[in-house]
């Protein structure tokens, strides 16, 4: 039964009295800002929010198993402020929805076996499946405000192992959606032994926030589940009785990420998990990471605090063989003929570190031709520019060390790039780009070239000059592992005038770090571009893909940065693929799937630079391939990722001879702000 609002309000009333009365410290904190203008709950009434204070903490106290061998765990659930809430949703706004899993750790094993299973036959296969699955028939008792009990509905077998770890996980949902809220999720997972003492095993091996640098947050199974959780059920007896694929953690986090480069897909099997119903039908045969799938650190991450983050130097068949799937351990194939009946012997090749990169142990075997240690590294400088006015040829002077400090000769480069481009309001111009491997110096690595192609005569503002190069190294020299490193020095801009007026470097808009959350080292053009400042000079209103479009017959289309890089990210949910034409090849977007939530901007962009309005006087941008043309600069951004015809027609409707008016309804302040309709 549900009471009307003011009952509630007085009710709750008393009890936010009666809770700051008896535990003030949990609410000294009322001035705390919870939301942020990228929350929903910002943007709600005021009173609305004081009301139903949105959001759920979860806390899980102790766990037993009394003598008639169910599970007995104490619990409390509290808003962010540490208000109790009610379960049923009657005394405080939103019931609270929760569901148990139940596990535990064998003496003998390092993953969980589940309690709870449910049998799960396939209408494809026919096949039969039993499945862990969440505790029913559980019932609560309410301790006290906010605190329960929850008494499983299963009982642990006459024989359970007293010893073991056992642990409880919680998924809690609070629903505010009577108060056009979103809902609430929070998970909660208790460690505990059953006959008392410490917990001695643990399974630690990745952590939620690790994920979430990509996916922001992890959403699996209605946005409900984050990674101690998954574990719970996602262990080695969990198969999908649909394709006989394994849905254990390791393998199917492996094979996710590994994706269109498993070797199974490349040759021609996709790599598929079929849901509870036979049209849930998930392939991941077309998943790239936004990373090198090489580089296992990403997601075993050594700083993120995971008891376990060096798992990965383990090697065993279950981990390895996911991402190796063409390797059979029980006939040798693709194993150098050599089977492997356990995981005893793995180690005996697999070290951690051999003594040379690049060989059969694991961080030589994963290692990223780039971030070889043996690279004598590659640094690039702007020194100055010299003669920077319109009209006049800039001299640059710049430096190339290696990392110990030696000089490098522009000659001994394979790539060396000056780049000159301007104003910095607005790059509008073609980039003048110069090979410098000829540019003379000093001895110490100083040196100078003086630009064929002047600067513009009517030029004013502010220019920027950019530099980047690598080496092409070799790596184990004479020997049968022999390889081709790229010794990629990082892009440097400087930035100078070229009227006599203060120097005004290009706005920033996005931070490479930010790219590199996901990215880990984001290089583009055989990785050879990796700063945002650099890319920005080329990837200005003026270029499009012309060459290779004009190739290809079909129209050309702009290669704005702010454009470009939203349709990317958009892929798959664009209203049609984006495509770059190049010279040589066609590079489609298409089916890109972007790991994060692309409204929450502020993943990518910086100092609210994605607030309008944009700085004035930006140009508009050619797009003869696209529905609108020209586009204005504020639309090249939002047709980005609103590929939709009617949200061009609206870009349309709102641009006249003098502008956009976009910022009029989507400004800073506006009813319908950009980080408003963004909000979550």
């Amino acid at each position: 039964m549900r009471i009307n609002s003011s009952a509630v309000i007085a009710v709750r009333s008393l009890a936010v009295l009666a809770f700051v009365a008896g535990s003030a410290v949990l609410v000294s904190n009322s001035d705390t800002p919870v939301f942020t203008v990228h929350d929903k709950a910002y943007y709600a009434d005021p009173n609305l929010v004081n009301f139903v204070r949105p959001g759920l903490v979860l806390k899980v106290l102790s766990a037993t198993v009394p003598a008639d061998r169910t599970i007995r765990v104490r619990f409390t659930i509290a808003d962010p402020k540490g208000l109790p809430l009610d379960l049923d949703g009657i005394t405080t706004p939103g019931p609270v929805a929760m569901r148990f899993v139940l596990a535990y750790i064998p003496a003998d094993e390092n993953q969980y076996v589940s309690y709870a299973t449910r049998a799960t036959t396939s209408p494809i296969t026919n096949v039969t499946a039993v499945q862990p699955f969440y505790d029913s028939n559980g019932k609560f008792e309410k301790v006290s405000d906010g605190t329960y009990d929850y008494i499983s509905g299963t009982k642990l077998p006459g024989d359970y192992d007293r010893n073991a770890t056992h642990s409880v996980g919680i998924r809690a949902q609070r629903n505010l959606s009577e108060f056009g809220l979103p809902e609430n999720i929070a998970n909660d997972v208790f460690h505990f032994v059953p006959a008392g003492g410490e917990v001695k095993k643990v399974r630690d091996v990745v952590r939620t926030e690790s994920c979430n640098r990509c996916h922001d947050p992890l959403t699996m199974h209605g946005a409900s589940r984050r990674v101690d959780l998954c574990i719970l059920c996602h262990n080695p007896r969990n198969v999908d009785p649909d394709t006989g694929n394994s849905v254990n953690f390791p393998v199917l986090i492996h094979k996710i990420h590994m994706g269109a480069n498993l070797p199974s897909v490349k040759a021609g099997k996709p790599f598929r998990i079929i849901g509870s119903r036979p049209d849930a039908i998930f392939d991941f045969s077309d998943v790239e990471f936004p990373a090198d799938v090489r580089n296992c650190e990403v997601c075993h991450d050594p700083k993120s605090g995971a008891k376990q983050a060096d798992a990965w130097l383990k090697p065993n068949r279950t981990a390895c063989g996911a991402c190796h799937d063409n390797v059979s351990f029980a006939t040798g194939d693709g194993h150098r003929d050599l089977p492997q009946v356990s995981d005893n012997q793995c180690a005996t090749c697999h070290v951690p570190q051999g003594e040379l990169e690049y060989d059969a142990s694991i961080r030589g075997a994963h290692m990223i031709e780039r971030f070889s240690k043996s690279l004598p590294g590659t640094t690039l400088e702007i020194l100055k520019v010299a003669d920077g006015a319109a009209g006049k040829r800039p001299t640059v002077t710049f430096s190339i060390r290696d990392k110990a400090g030696n000089p490098i000769p522009p000659s001994k480069m394979d790539y060396l790039y000056l780049i000159l481009t301007g104003p910095t309001a607005e790059y509008t111009g073609s980039a003048v780009s110069e090979d410098v491997r000829k540019a003379e110096g000093t001895p110490d690595g100083v040196y100078y070239w003086t630009f064929e192609n002047p600067i513009p005569a009517d030029a004013k503002g502010s220019y920027g000059m950019g530099i980047a190069g690598y080496r092409n190294i070799k790596l184990l020299e004479g020997t049968k592992k022999e390889l081709t490193a790229r010794d990629i020095g990082i892009n440097k801009v400087s930035y100078f005038s070229v009227d006599g007026s203060k120097v005004q470097p290009r706005r920033q808009v996005v931070a490479i770090e930010k790219c590199n959350e996901c990215h880990y080292s984001l290089g583009m053009h055989g990785n050879g571009r990796n700063r945002t400042e650099h890319c920005v000079q080329c990837h200005n209103p003026s270029l499009t893909d012309a060459t290779g479009s004009a190739a290809a017959g079909v129209q050309p289309g702009p290669l704005l940065f702010r454009y470009m890089i939203h349709r990317i990210h958009t892929g798959r949910e664009s209203r049609e693929p984006f495509i770059v034409y190049a010279r040589t090849r066609q590079y489609n977007f298409g089916e890109l799937r972007f790991p994060g939530d692309r409204r929450n901007c502020a993943k990518c962009h910086v100092n609210g630079s994605e607030q309008l309005p944009l700085p004035e006087d930006l140009p508009n941008v050619n797009n003869p391939r696209g529905p609108l043309n020209p586009m204005g600069p504020a639309a090249a951004a939002c047709l980005g990722c609103h590929t939709e015809t009617a949200a061009a027609a609206h870009a349309l409707s709102m641009t006249t001879t003098i502008g956009e008016a976009c910022a009029a309804c989507h400004g800073r302040n506006a009813e319908f702000s950009v980080n408003r309709v963004h909000a979550r």
